[in-house]
């Protein structure tokens, strides 16, 4: 990460006053005479307190006092403050707290340095620092945000709870930092909630919509609990117990997904009654109303103001509901991240938080029988994507939307969507199904992750504005194939199919969360294509130099389990003998491809060797949309006039169906590939060599892409120049004659195949999954946090003069008046 050197952000300070301005005007002092950093302005939100206050807190020197003549409360008023507040970082302190010299400063470094970062959670401990106040945040299934630790002694809170930074659901309101734009894109604090998890909703919020709330030990403050609380917030008035069921209940109905809510919210009703009553001690049977008496018999019971709090608070909640659903329309349309992704912020969510018996029994119940500890287990809903035909006989997007489909679906419930036919495909461990255009908002709506290829995200144009994690895969270099498969076409339709895949491509790197790619050449390329949309943006780069993050390499895969025959092969099937020699071209012939030069020297191996055999697997592509491509038909003519056909080259007509295919490798002695040398083969990646790799087949394959540097340096087989009929004949007799050479290409080829094994090669996109959020620079709210200062007077002056001396220096006057008439219109149209 960036260390933050330059220029400090402006930090707007908040601090709400009630009554009494002892505390305030102390803490305020703290922070003009005490706190170490230069760009501070600080706001006191005076809430209606009555007295001098006021005039007491007007007498600090450096302070902007707001004055309200109602109390709004914690919520209202920091929201207030942030109104008038000018930082790009609002921090919020609690009146009766006192930062540490470095508390802006630290957390102003962890907000440069990680621009995934929206909130800082300070370290607080009491006022003597001896004893833990906040060091972390925790949430229960019924909605009760906590401090974890509170209350404890620091000496017996191990140091790494306390000392080294993590991530945490929210930030207490009693010291916290967030990125102004941030909290002006979450509408601020709710102010419904007056005061008491008013953090906590935030903080679930900001999470939700995938940015990240840090803990930053460094942040120190120290706070003096409820040392301003009035009489009416005394612990058994009631106020605050009303407060905070109403508020867990309030903040769980907003944040929680149907799902969750549906099966939680009912239990969490019955909690908060149960939890009153429990303060109370009291039960049906103090009033005899289990036994139905009369009215004349019923004698008058007592009730704790703690326990009448705790059910007008469900009350109340009931009230606020038709304002809260529009609340929680606004939050489940914004989230990017599940329930499940919050688990681990959530530290113990199970935990019953109160220690009372009868409490505890009904938490027991209540937890069994709604069945709680499962809905915090939920797994993430992914969708993949594809443009190509779920069938028996699959293509290399197919099979690698497939695979990415099995193994996510160990840890995921997966959906594999295609926008082409399902035909008979194989048994599968999660749903397949064919959509057309209209057919997608169903499976996308359902989904936390999308993973796409292709052309699929212009059929899907509701992504490209939604918030949805969105995963693109870009194994497949599209515009770089079309150089050369369109080149029969004319000239017009060849530029205007080139700028529409190009176009789509734009499209998905503009949109996507995360990226995969196939290889270190292809990941050059892309981030190149990415630094030119401007991608590669300041706050990309600095959540993570390395952009690993963003674009990994994801290659082709292929089974980690061994090929294993099943059926009958290509000998059986094209009547080729148990001992001759076979070459295998195991894909689809295309344009981009030479297996000319590859018949030219079959031609000349068979003049000493007339056991060879060449085969190529499949000639027409599964895929109905993939147009026939003439140098199939090139390819059959050059063996007919060869006089090859059916005794030496065998055109396998129908694709051999996925399942099967390991019985066709299985009957090969090697495998083959060759290119032109073009751009298209620098960023290829011939998914066709991984199938080689599984059999265990040396490999024979032209020079030119990443592949070859693989089989050239781990020597899996020969490597030659591009359209080298002689080179090829001969790499060709020494794999398939030479019999050392093929046993040793075959014992490292054993070893390299592990490597592409489909869970290993999948490794990024899995992490990613586990962890799923948006890019940096897609975050809501997300604004810089340093601007540059506007020039004034004498340096706007200077550098209007040394502007008219450059361009009178280049061009003269003419060119003087351009540029002076270019400034006009610009002001014009910004005004305008």
């Amino acid at each position: 990460m960036v260390s933050g050197d330059g220029p400090l952000p402006l930090v707007s300070v908040i601090v709400v006053n009630y009554r009494g301005a002892d505390d305030t005007v102390t803490c305020l002092r703290a922070l003009t005479e005490d706190v170490d950093y230069p760009r501070l302005e600080i706001l006191c939100v005076d809430n209606a307190s009555g007295g001098d206050d006021v005039a007491r807190i007007k007498a600090v020197p450096g302070v902007k006092v707001i004055a309200s003549e109602t109390n709004l409360g914690f919520a209202g008023g920091c929201n207030l403050g942030a109104n008038h507040a000018e930082g790009s970082v609002l921090a919020f302190l609690n009146n009766d707290a006192r930062p540490d010299p470095d508390w802006v400063r630290t957390a102003v470094a962890e907000l440069r340095a990680e621009p995934g970062v929206a909130a800082v959670a300070s370290k607080v401990l009491d006022w003597d620092g001896t004893g833990v106040d906040f060091v972390d945040a925790g949430l229960t299934w019924f909605g009760m945000g906590y401090k974890r630790h509170a209350g404890t002694a620091l000496a017996e809170v191990p140091t790494a709870e306390h000392e080294v930074a993590k991530d945490v659901l929210f930030a207490t309101g009693s010291a916290m930092f967030v990125r102004a734009g941030v909290f002006a894109e979450l509408g601020g604090f709710d102010e419904r909630f007056f005061m008491f998890y008013e953090d906590v909703d935030l903080g679930w919020r900001l999470n939700l919509r995938g940015w990240r709330v840090r803990y930053v030990p460094g942040s120190l403050t120290y706070h003096r609990h409820h040392a301003t609380m009035s009489e009416v917030d005394a612990p058994d008035s009631g106020r605050e117990t009303f407060l905070l069921e109403r508020n867990a209940l309030a903040a769980l109905y907003k944040n929680l997904s149907d799902e969750t809510l549906a099966r939680v919210l009912p239990a969490a009703l019955a909690l908060a009654v149960r939890r009153a009553t429990a303060r109370g001690d009291l039960d049906a049977t103090q009033l005899d109303l289990a036994r139905g008496v009369g009215p004349a018999e019923v004698s008058p019971v007592e009730v704790p103001r703690t326990t009448l709090a705790g059910v007008l608070a469900v009350d109340q909640f009931v009230e606020l509901m038709p304002q809260l659903a529009s609340s929680r329309a606004v939050e489940q349309a914004a989230r990017v991240r599940t329930d499940a992704d919050l688990i681990p912020l959530l530290r113990k969510a199970l935990e019953p938080a109160y220690p009372l018996e009868r409490y505890l029994a009904a938490h027991e119940i209540l937890v069994e029988a709604f069945g709680i500890d499962q809905v915090f287990g939920q797994r993430r809903r992914v969708l993949v994507l594809t443009g190509d035909a779920i069938t028996e006989r699959m293509a290399g997007p197919a099979i690698r939307a497939w695979n990415i489909a099995s193994v996510l679906a160990g840890e995921h419930d997966v959906r594999l969507v295609t926008v082409n036919p399902v035909a008979a495909p194989p048994p599968a461990p999660f749903h397949v199904s064919a959509a057309r255009k209209r057919d997608l908002t169903e499976p996308i709506a359902w989904a936390d992750i999308v993973i796409l290829q292709g052309h699929v995200l212009e059929m899907a144009p509701e992504l490209k504005n939604s918030n949805k994690i969105v995963v693109c895969d870009l194994y497949d270099p599209m515009h770089l194939e079309l150089l050369e498969q369109g080149k029969d076409a004319p000239d017009d339709r060849r530029a205007a199919d080139l700028a529409g895949v190009t176009k789509v491509l734009d499209a998905q790197l503009e949109r996507g969360d995360f990226f995969l790619c196939a290889s270190e050449r292809q990941r050059l390329f892309w981030l190149g294509h990415l630094a030119a949309l401007g991608r590669l943006s300041p706050r990309l780069y600095d959540a993570d130099p390395t952009t690993q993050s963003l674009l990994s390499i994801v290659p082709f895969g292929l089974s980690p389990e061994p090929p294993r025959r099943t059926g009958p092969g290509l000998r059986s099937t094209l009547g080729i003998s148990e001992g001759d020699r076979v070459v295998l071209w195991a894909g689809g012939v295309y344009s981009w491809f030479d297996p000319l030069t590859l018949v030219n020297a079959i031609d000349k191996v068979r003049e000493e060797h007339t056991d060879v055999r060449l085969v190529f697997l499949g000639m027409r592509h599964p895929n109905p949309e993939v147009a026939e491509m003439d140098i199939g038909a090139r390819t059959v003519g050059l063996a007919d006039r060869l006089g090859l056909t059916g005794k030496h080259v065998f055109f396998n007509e129908q694709w051999v169906p996925y399942a099967e295919r390991q019985n066709w490798l299985l009957d090969a002695d090697c495998g083959v590939t060759t290119h032109f040398e073009h751009v298209e083969t620098t960023f290829a990646f011939r998914t066709r060599v991984l199938d080689y790799l599984w059999s265990g087949l040396p490999i024979v394959t032209t020079d030119g892409d990443a592949f070859a540097d693989l089989v050239r340096s781990e020597g899996l087989g020969v490597v030659v120049p591009a359209e080298d009929t002689e080179a090829l004949a001969e790499a060709l007799a020494r794999v398939l004659y030479d019999e050392e050479f093929a046993a040793a290409c075959k014992e490292r080829i054993a070893i390299v195949a592990q490597r592409f094994a489909w869970p290993k090669a999948l490794e990024p996109l899995v992490t990613f999954c586990r962890d799923p959020r948006p890019a940096a620079d897609r975050l809501p709210g997300a604004a810089d946090l340093v601007v540059s200062e506007p020039l004034r007077g004498g340096e706007l002056v200077r550098r209007d003069l040394a502007l008219v001396r450059e361009y009178l220096a280049d061009g003269g006057p003419k060119e003087l008046a351009r540029r002076v008439a270019g400034r006009i219109r610009k002001v014009a149209r910004r005004r305008g």
